[in-house]
């Protein structure tokens, strides 16, 4: 049984939400709680027009412990506003924790479907929505299922996809099998009470690969998510009989408590089962993008958010007074390749303030942009790459020069700091180009406790052409090359807003749009709305 109060939790309300509004490194214009703790996006959706994100929160503190729902509500993605506490633990199978889930529709009734945590376990419960999502009951009948499927010794058992298919609903649970890899179990159900045990989706091998590799499937599949690419239903016969669907399916990779990285397939769902053809890394951030869960919005776009986890410490995050960022709603759109392409939605641009405009010229050794400065940023470049060139921008830095220049009066070396995004365009053999994006935070922060791992993927520049959309926001950075996004956070010491291009071989710019991004949230906000 959790504690109801964790010894951590030894700041007043107040002074904790003092503590968040004043930390330099809190994002303003991505969606963070008002304080304490935040992870995975939850029952993200479009209700009446409005959208809804739930979030798992903790409002005691900085740290995971007695999860309840954060509940937030948008007219346009951008513009949030707290709503109260959807659901809280409460005597029963959600004593320790109301986990993740999702929202749906059960013919006009608002209905959530979540993880009930008791004990060392979880299990599929319901609650009941007020039509205007604000207050929340939850059924009598929880939990609904009332186990794991017998005779299968799993790893791990939580987080739902939940969808309409005909007359009846059906759900995926995340989980593992032992020994094999990770899966999602299949349920079937008439009124989401009462569900059948139809069997694995599909099974994940976890001793494909290396358990290192950013590609490992892990032992336990996390919050499941299952939609068709390119719209449409899934199950819909009469459109797969037209032309052939890709259906993508994405998982977080989980091995023994270790949150690693989320992943998809594509492939193919008919009956009971998925055929998987292709598997993809969904953000070359790993974790710094972790339990994405999607909808399909209004106008039927394809709308994705995902969990920022922190790379600082424990201790600097009960410091601090709170931990997690939501990233930015992205659009999820089928690639000419059969994969996925992300974009900000299109909303984020209602922030933009203070344009800027340069090019086109072909870029030097190193220049610091003109006019251009601060920590939070929306940068839009479109640019051209020879084969064999190197194109670099860095962001958050603390002087004109780059890293190791000379000092500054302050004593501070100029430069000291500086968090670059890189993007090579190489030739490969055969006449073929391999290129990759890559993020270089080995100089991003003095604060030697918080992650510098680099990150990278690969990224297709045909002919040599980059879109590259930079998002800076403090901490968080959001950057998509080419459709292809890499997430992570930074944490500069010494406030440094300054911006540099820099080129090996030719690199032309044809033209960079920069805009200083407007703060959503600057005023503390209560911990209970």
């Amino acid at each position: 049984m959790t504690e109801l109060t964790h010894p951590l939790a030894t700041v007043p309300q107040d002074e904790l939400v003092a503590r968040a509004e004043a930390d330099p490194l809190r994002p303003r214009f991505h969606f963070v709680s008002p304080a304490g703790w935040l992870n995975d996006p939850n029952g993200v959706g479009q209700w009446s027009g409005t959208y809804h994100l739930f979030y798992q929160y903790n409002p005691e503190g900085a740290f995971h412990h007695r999860i309840l729902w954060g509940h937030a509500t948008s007219p346009d993605l951008v513009n949030w506003t707290d709503q109260p506490v959807a659901l809280e633990p409460s005597a029963g199978p959600d004593a320790d924790g109301c986990w993740s889930g999702v929202l749906v529709n059960d013919g006009g009734t608002p209905t959530l479907v979540y993880s009930g945590r008791h004990g060392g376990s979880e299990l599929p419960c319901v609650a009941v929505g007020s039509p205007d999502l604000l207050s929340w009951t939850k059924a009598p009948e929880n939990p609904v299922i009332p186990a794991p499927p017998a005779g299968v010794e799993i790893t791990a058992y939580r987080d739902h996809c939940v969808w309409r298919e005909g007359p009846r609903w059906r759900q995926l649970v995340g989980s593992g099998i032992r020994g094999r890899g990770g899966t999602a179990f299949l349920y079937e159900s008439a009124d989401l009470r009462r569900w059948d045990y139809i069997g694995p989706l599909v099974i994940g091998d976890a001793s494909s690969g290396d358990p290192a590799a950013t590609d490992w499937q892990g032992t336990m599949w996390e919050c499941v998510d299952l939609f068709r690419a390119g719209g449409g239903f899934l199950g819909d016969r009469a459109m797969e009989s037209r032309e052939p669907a890709t259906d993508v399916l994405v998982f977080s990779a989980w091995h023994d408590g270790d949150t690693r990285h989320p992943l998809y397939w594509t492939g193919s769902y008919a009956g009971d089962s998925y055929t998987p053809r292709e598997l993809h890394r969904l953000d070359y951030g790993g974790r710094y993008f972790y339990a994405p869960q999607s909808f399909a919005d209004e106008s039927g776009r394809r709308v994705m958010f995902g969990w920022l986890q922190e790379g600082r410490t424990d201790a600097a995050m009960v410091e601090a007074g709170w931990s997690g960022v939501m990233s930015l709603p992205r659009v999820a759109t089928q690639d000419a390749r059969g994969g996925l392409a992300f974009a900000p939605v299109p909303e984020v641009e209602l922030l933009r303030r203070d344009h800027v405009r340069t090019g086109p010229r072909t870029l030097g050794a190193s220049e610091v942009l003109a006019g251009v400065s601060g920590n939070q940023l929306d940068l839009e470049l479109e640019l051209e790459l020879e084969p064999g060139s190197v194109f670099r921008l860095g962001v958050l830095g603390s002087g004109p020069g780059g890293p190791g220049s000379p000092g500054t009066p302050d004593g501070a070396p100029a430069g000291a700091e500086e968090t670059v995004i890189e993007v090579g365009y190489e030739a490969g053999s055969g006449g073929s180009a391999q290129s990759y994006v890559l993020l270089d935070r080995g100089h991003s922060s003095l604060d030697r406790t918080v992650d510098a791992e680099e990150k990278s993927g690969p990224v297709q520049l045909p002919g040599g052409k980059l879109h590259l959309r930079v998002l800076v926001d403090r901490s968080a950075l959001e950057i998509f090359a080419n459709g292809k996004p890499l997430t992570a956070r930074a944490y500069p010491t010494l406030g440094g807003e300054t911006v540099r291009l820099s080129a090996a071989g030719t690199v032309r710019l044809l033209q960079l749009d920069a805009w200083r991004m407007e703060g959503v949230f600057g005023a503390p906000r209560p911990l209970f709305p």
